[in-house]
């Protein structure tokens, strides 16, 4: 692999900046040039967080252009929808199934899509869709705010990675006393995918 582009995206509070950075300085531990950059826009009223992680051998930017990100994490449904135009054809999609209901649904302007209208969005362009109930299993560990760990854990699999050098990222970036929570996240994101 020459490089790697990775977008990011969901809705403040989902943990998006924290899994951007343990792909940033996991692509680092990897060996590889590394560049992060986020936009949080209006993250702390429920908007939009968008991260994009480069890895490479020589990595002058790590803005992806439109239409070349190589995997697009989303940990909301509809910011995967949203930023569907940001992959490439081929590239790689996962998708937290999990609902944040805006307002123009819950006050009845609009429907949610269901997890197949959220799959076909991106047919056009890759059958590379995995859908991983990232808060749900959080949940069942006893910390939905796990589900980001959830999704790293579920990632380090598609790609093909061991698991032991994005765990030692991820313990280095959370307290200790959560360590243990992580760990079996990670694992159980892995579990996930089949």
């Amino acid at each position: 692999m020459n490089k790697i582009r990775f977008l990011l995206v969901g809705v403040g509070g989902q943990g998006t900046i924290l899994a951007s950075n343990v792909l940033a300085e996991l692509g680092i531990e990897l060996g590889y040039d590394t560049k992060k950059a986020e936009v949080h826009g209006m993250s702390q009223r429920g908007g939009s967080v968008v991260s994009h992680v480069s890895w490479g051998e020589q990595v002058f930017s790590p803005i992806i252009p439109e239409g070349e990100a190589d995997v697009l994490i989303a940990f909301e449904k509809l910011e995967a929808m949203r930023f569907a135009s940001g992959i490439r054809p081929g590239a790689m999609v996962l998708i937290n199934d999990y609902e944040i209901i805006p307002v123009t649904v819950s006050s009845g302007g609009g429907q949610y899509p269901n997890v197949d209208e959220v799959r076909g969005t991106f047919k056009p362009l890759t059958d590379k869709v995995f859908c991983v109930k990232g808060v749900e299993i959080a949940e069942e560990l006893g910390n939905a705010k796990a589900a980001n760990v959830v999704l790293l854990g579920a990632l380090s699999k598609i790609l093909g990675h061991d698991a032991e050098p994005w765990l030692k990222v991820i313990e280095g970036r959370v307290p200790p006393k959560f360590i243990e929570l992580n760990r079996k996240a990670f694992q159980a994101g892995r579990d996930a995918v089949k």
